[in-house]
């Protein structure tokens, strides 16, 4: 209910925001119009886009309950820290992920305006804010790492594990957010489907089968980890590599 009430309030405060700026987003007839009989020739374009990101999420969240239901073999504690840890990463994840939504955005208004010899630009000062944004929150998280484990959990036995597990797999984001960089480049100008193909792969053929393999050796849960960081750095070799022998020759042209 708390989440409902949430999302109705941001949709209304934005109805109100949007009129009063006039805005061209600002909800009118003209809007209306176009959901009542959208265009289909761009709606086609729009689930040509959309669908293959659809269905990496997908991909990706059947992974996470496969991968939960390994960590659930090692017990209770083992499940908090992976709760707790989830946590930690996702709060460093959010700049990487923004960074990589706004490099596409501006890739696709530099496509859109003609202006192609500004991609290399927008990827390297992406590459960069990624670096410094997301490196320094890296190296915060390093060496206060029993700190912000603690926010989320209080068992001094699971505050350790969650602790070791961090420093296994936390340096990855890194990657894991320059690959999101490459990719989001790529998606701007209509690269879907390699981009897709490429983080498919990294989670079915090394996260998955590595979680699965180096959990039932002695490493146990810190190999669940292992193949989470692996699999992170080789999406960003595959993402970087595809960007620069594959795409970058190809003519690329605005969508609409």
């Amino acid at each position: 209910m708390a989440t409902i009430a949430g999302f109705v309030t941001v949709l209304i405060f934005l109805f109100v925001y949007m009129r009063a700026r006039n805005m061209p987003l600002a909800p009118d007839s003209t809007l209306l119009t176009a959901v009542v009989r959208p265009d289909f020739k761009l709606l086609g374009l729009i689930l040509k886009l959309g669908v293959p990101a659809g269905l990496q999420m997908i991909i990706s969240s059947l992974a996470g309950i496969v991968v939960i239901g390994l960590v659930n073999r090692f017990g209770s504690d083992a499940t908090a820290a992976y709760g707790a840890l989830g946590q930690v990463m996702s709060y460093v994840q959010f700049p990487a992920m923004s960074i990589g939504i706004a490099a596409s955005i501006f890739a696709a208004q530099a496509i859109g305006a003609g202006q192609m010899q500004q991609l290399g630009a927008i990827t390297r000062t992406a590459l960069l804010m990624n670096l410094v944004i997301t490196g320094g929150l890296i190296v915060l998280a390093y060496l206060f790492s029993q700190n912000a484990v603690a926010l989320f959990i209080t068992d001094p036995a699971v505050i350790e594990l969650t602790e070791t597990l961090l420093h296994v797999v936390l340096w990855s984001i890194l990657f894991f957010g320059w690959s999101v960089i490459f990719s989001g480049i790529m998606r701007a100008s209509g690269t879907v489907y390699a981009p897709m193909a490429i983080a498919l792969a990294c989670i079915l053929c090394i996260e998955l089968p590595g979680a699965i393999w180096l959990s039932q050796t002695s490493l146990g849960p810190t190999g669940i980890w292992i193949a989470y960081a692996t699999s992170f750095t080789m999406m960003m070799v595959l993402q970087a590599s595809w960007y620069r022998f594959v795409w970058m020759k190809k003519k690329i042209v605005a969508l609409v």
